[in-house]
């Protein structure tokens, strides 16, 4: 089974306002809402790949009641513990003029240590060796700095695979327990290592020092629309990114992580959890607000993906790669 964790849940409200102009007068011309925050992104996603998951995390309030009940309409089993407080709403703002994706995030509910306690010992009660745990996303206000860290030693314990999918000093601190995967992008990278790190080349070989040194199975860089570089102690894939028209990158990077689950909880191989997983997050930033693509829309971009190797990254030469050029 795979379990998403969302600490900070989110109602994410997406609206479309052509030419933003800050200090004047906006008008929306379309608006929706989804059930959103990364793991519970990354649930919707396994779902539309024909996966099953189970979205735990913690809600409040009216809008927390919104955000199960279209969890339950979606037919995604969930296990939340509910507490004083509403859970936040997120606004994303979509300017197709200007080619821009704003976001204004709330801070969210405060929740105490003894709820987060509960919450943990609810999914460690669950897990099985075998299962997998992806942990991810901000953390709600009055949660300690290095949960993630403690979370997955104790799911690891379990025997559960863990992805880790946070930025900044939670993914710095989280990766001392050694995730199974872990998905930053190359500034985060850099930042988290304090390197320059100019070249593709370069991120790969700060990737694989990271396996080595935290024991981490898989990483996986985002490198924006230049697609991403998947890493592991002995090979290393590129995927170059697919253009496709624009609907909101909300969401696209949880949607890459919601694959790679399926493809792991499959057994499927790095290269084809490669193309799944550049599918899946090209066909989501095709889609609007933070909602899940369609399968049929992944298929259709699946052999259209491009996997590249270099000699210097690793061993890997999949049969129908092409080498990258000089």
């Amino acid at each position: 089974m795979i379990y998403t964790v969302t600490l900070n849940p989110a109602l994410d409200k997406t609206v479309e306002i052509p030419s933003l102009t800050p200090g004047s007068v906006n008008r929306i011309v379309s608006m929706r809402t989804d059930p959103g925050g990364k793991g519970i992104n990354v649930s919707k996603v396994i779902a539309q790949l024909g996966g099953k998951s189970i979205a735990v995390g913690i809600l409040g309030g009216a809008v927390g009641r919104s955000i199960k009940n279209a969890l339950e309409n979606m037919s995604i089993e969930s296990d939340f513990l509910f507490v004083e407080g509403e859970t936040r709403t997120n606004l994303k703002i979509i300017d197709p003029v200007n080619h821009t994706n704003t976001d204004i995030n709330e801070p969210g509910v405060a929740v105490s240590e003894e709820i987060l306690q509960e919450l943990l010992e609810r999914l460690i009660a669950r897990i099985v060796p075998g299962d997998l745990v992806v942990l991810s996303g901000s953390l709600p206000l009055g949660a300690p700095a290095d949960i993630y860290r403690s979370w997955v030693k104790a799911c690891r314990l379990k025997g559960a695979k863990v992805f880790l999918d946070v930025d900044g000093a939670l993914l710095g601190v989280g990766v001392q327990a050694s995730p199974y995967l872990i998905k930053p992008n190359e500034h985060e990278l850099r930042a988290m290592l304090g390197q320059r790190l100019e070249t593709v080349e370069e991120l790969a070989e700060a990737a694989h020092g990271l396996c080595k040194q935290y024991g981490i199975s898989k990483i996986v860089v985002s490198l924006g629309a230049d697609g991403a570089l998947y890493v592991t102690e002995e090979e290393t894939i590129r995927a170059r990114g697919l253009k496709v028209p624009v609907g909101s990158t909300v969401g696209a990077g949880d949607s890459v992580v919601a694959a790679m689950a399926v493809a792991e909880e499959r057994g499927m191989s790095l290269v084809d959890a490669v193309r799944l997983s550049t599918a899946t997050g090209a066909a989501n930033v095709m889609c609007s607000g933070s909602q899940a693509a369609e399968y049929a829309q992944i298929e259709e971009l699946m052999p259209k993906v491009v996997i590249r190797y270099s000699p210097g990254f690793g061993s890997c030469a999949p049969h129908n790669s092409v080498p990258a050029p000089a």
